[in-house]
């Protein structure tokens, strides 16, 4: 597998920023995705891979290192598309990154049926409608083809997603659970509006393991594994933590609903 890490963070024509959020992707892709799914059955050398809310693309490029075809990311900021495309260029890396709205805009024609993996990595909460966006996601991926999503269900401590706040108030686990008439005071003193309103949205949203499930189902997936983390694999990455599963207890609704930090599925299309 080539690594493309140490070309990226050597490099002079990149801000510290941008080899930050492309670094810590393409680690995570590299050391966690990419065997996973490959031990799972769900990925090889030679099979196409699709990213919907790639941002810099580091997790795909890891998958590009590991012999992925037909690399596609799409995401709905422009700018983050930006820094993809500079980094794949210096890397000499040949792949489509393009602006793209799953719920909003129809998958183009050259995309359907056309993927074996599809990922799905931190974006399903930020989604409107659940059902909607996996139901056009199933029209990219090849018969028998796979979706693998993660995501921190709305119940659990920082589900909410209150660390985007410039607050105090967002280092509070659990905050986003309470009532309207303390919620909405506390996220209204944060600096940034567009934070105040993506912390409205998934509350809005609310998505829950059990939500997730049933649209999957419901739009026509197999859910043929599921996995539940107190301590995230990204947390060894960015804080030094050790990943800490608690997917032993996930028959139990509460564990699943109150103490998972981040649920991750991989999902099959039928034949």
């Amino acid at each position: 597998m080539t690594d493309f890490y140490t070309t990226i963070q050597e490099s002079p024509t990149l801000q510290d920023y941008e080899k930050y959020y492309w670094g810590y992707q393409y680690r995570l892709s590299r050391d966690v995705m990419v065997p996973e799914l490959q031990q799972r059955g769900a990925f090889k050398s030679g099979d196409a891979v699709a990213e919907i809310g790639c941002g810099e693309a580091g997790v795909l490029d890891a998958f590009i290192a590991a012999g992925a075809t037909k690399p596609l990311g799409t995401d709905i900021s422009t700018y983050r598309l930006g820094v993809g495309k500079k980094i794949a260029d210096s890397l000499g890396l040949q792949l489509t990154l393009t602006e793209h709205d799953i719920i909003g805009n129809q998958p183009q024609e050259d995309w359907r049926n056309a993927y074996n993996l599809v990922l799905l990595r931190d974006v399903i909460e930020h989604l409107d409608d659940t059902y909607a966006a996996l139901s056009n996601i199933r029209n990219i991926i090849a018969p028998k083809g796979w979706l693998y999503v993660t995501f921190p269900p709305y119940n659990s401590p920082f589900g909410g997603h209150q660390h985007l706040l410039q607050n105090g108030w967002g280092k509070l686990p659990y905050m986003h659970l309470l009532p309207d008439v303390l919620f909405q005071p506390m996220i209204q003193t944060s600096k940034r509006p567009a934070d105040i309103e993506e912390v409205q949205r998934l509350r809005n949203i609310r998505l829950s393991a059990a939500k997730f499930k049933d649209a999957a189902q419901k739009a026509g997936y197999i859910i043929r594994h599921e996995e539940y983390y107190l301590f995230r694999p990204v947390f060894k990455l960015k804080f030094g933590l050790p990943t800490i599963k608690v997917t032993a207890f996930s028959g139990l609704p509460l564990v699943t609903q109150l103490f998972s930090l981040e649920a991750a599925y991989l999902l099959q299309l039928p034949e």
